[in-house]
């Protein structure tokens, strides 16, 4: 069966719309945490199973709800043609960080694909304990969510030659669960109109994910990220932008100006892409207080949340301002609880301040283990048109920081030295290392992959991705020269 045209975040609609939908762009995959990893599937032909093939009831919901589109967007959602996938091949071994695969193409649509993709983790790390150990496998999968997850589980066994386990599903169970999980976040903010949705990314599946609007609805909230969600259950499809906007832009008042002057819904403005308090919320707070009438949002993601909370609201009274709190990433029932104290300690309205949820509530009530964050899988924008770009999330040296240009992985073959160099797309392989991208499949096996010194399993970048790290560092912090 196609995919649906809405089965997708909403604010890639948005971020579509306020940016370039034809745009040559590329965006990677990777893990940043999880050991050593295992691909059990031929990417390539997993990536073109997910394209959509809208319809015009697709065009006509999203015009419904605030997302009307236009001719670019729709040209570049068709573009299959100019779709290049760069891949590791079935079989291939990866460590934390490797670039897993790249896709490049009209922007519409490689970006599009983002929460369709990221569920490609669980496969991976059904597949890798599947070949490391069978009776931690077997306890893993003896519960899951739903069909769907159920299939792609023994589908994925079946690609790496390892014998079924047993699996029951219990939908049930999971809806319950679920539905806990967001009553207790509603007695938290006594309000179920403050609460949205956002887990499509931390779900393995579809059908696992409306499972979960289901109990989301019967609590009482009725916004989701997910708008094929939405409309298969009566919901409203909400998003405006995500890093990839501002990285397209280069900067953050760049960025939120195409938002606010491309689109007449209210904005929120993402703040951490490159710093926060530094360049985030200033850029936000100008534009806010240019049209203090429109009710845009402010929304903290990354690095200590409170922090930038406390702090924005001192910035905000000195301007003579009242933006809207949204908060999202990580966020649980305690977090809740802690900002909707410090909310009533500052004064906030609590009409003012939104939470957005993704893990908690679809991942966190799973019994099966392999969730999205377990692997920290990510999917980012490393080049937009010909400048290469990086997410940095308010860090200069690891954590969220992302690869910009057109990543691919060289693996060393003999010699010493990292097991790993994330490089550049026609850079040479250096001595004692191949190009592990778009080479030949192998048989998956982790067998005798733990035999080098730990000191040697570290991934580094070649001269050629180092280079466009230390610029695009120069360019968003001059001060750290």
């Amino acid at each position: 069966m196609a995919t649906s045209l809405l089965a997708t975040d909403g604010y890639k609609f948005s971020m579509a719309e306020a940016g370039w939908p034809l745009r040559r762009e590329t965006f990677y995959y990777t893990h940043r945490k999880g050991g050593l990893q295992v691909v059990p599937l031929d990417i390539p032909a997993f990536i073109h199973k997910l394209l959509p093939e809208p319809r015009p009831e697709d065009y006509e919901f999203l015009s419904r709800n605030d997302y009307e589109m236009g001719i670019g967007f729709k040209a570049g959602i068709l573009g299959k043609d100019r779709l290049v996938i760069h891949a590791l091949p079935r079989g291939a071994l990866f460590y934390p960080k490797e670039p897993v695969l790249s896709l490049c193409g009209p922007s519409a649509m490689v970006s599009w694909l983002e929460p369709l993709l990221i569920q490609l983790n669980f496969r991976i790390q059904v597949a890798t304990m599947a070949l490391m150990d069978r009776e931690e496998l077997a306890r893993a999968l003896a519960v899951v969510t739903c069909e769907q997850q159920k299939h792609i589980a023994l589908e994925t066994l079946d690609e790496v030659g390892v014998k079924a386990v047993p699996i029951r599903v219990d939908s049930e169970g999971y809806l319950n669960r679920v539905r806990g999980q967001v009553r207790e976040l509603v007695e938290i903010v006594e309000d179920p109109s403050r609460i949205f949705e956002v887990g499509l990314r931390a779900a393995t599946c579809l059908e696992q994910h409306e499972i979960a609007l289901r109990a989301c609805k019967e609590a009482g909230v009725v916004r989701t990220s997910n708008v094929e969600g939405a409309r298969a259950l009566g919901m409203i499809p909400v998003g405006t932008m995500g890093h990839e906007h501002i990285q397209r832009y280069g900067s953050d008042e760049a960025a939120f100006r195409a938002m606010r002057e491309r689109r007449p819904q209210r904005s929120s403005y993402l703040l951490d892409t490159y710093d926060t308090l530094a360049s985030g919320l200033p850029a936000a707070f100008r534009l806010i207080r240019e049209e203090p009438g429109r009710s845009d949002s402010i929304r903290f993601d990354s690095g200590n949340k409170k922090l930038q909370y406390l702090y924005a609201v001192t910035q905000a009274r000195d301007l003579g301002i009242r933006p809207v709190h949204i908060l999202e990433d990580g966020l649980d029932a305690q977090a809740t609880r802690e900002f909707e104290e410090l909310r009533r300690q500052v004064g906030w309205e609590p009409s003012a301040q939104f939470y957005g949820y993704g893990g908690h509530i679809v991942a966190r009530p799973m019994e099966c283990p392999f969730t999205r964050d377990r692997v920290a899988a990510v999917y980012k924008l490393s080049l937009t048109g010909h400048n290469p770009t990086m997410k940095f999330g308010n860090e200069l040296a690891e954590g969220k920081q992302s690869v910009p240009g057109s990543p691919v992985l060289f693996r060393r073959r003999h010699g010493s030295g990292p097991i790993g160099l994330i490089a550049q797309e026609g850079e040479a392989p250096p001595e004692g290392y191949f190009q592990l991208t778009d080479s030949a499949p192998e048989s998956p096996s982790l067998v005798g992959s733990h035999n080098t010194g730990a000191k040697e399993m570290r991934v580094a970048y070649t001269p050629a991705t180092q280079a466009l790290v230390d610029e695009l560092r120069r360019r968003h912090f001059p001060q750290s020269r």
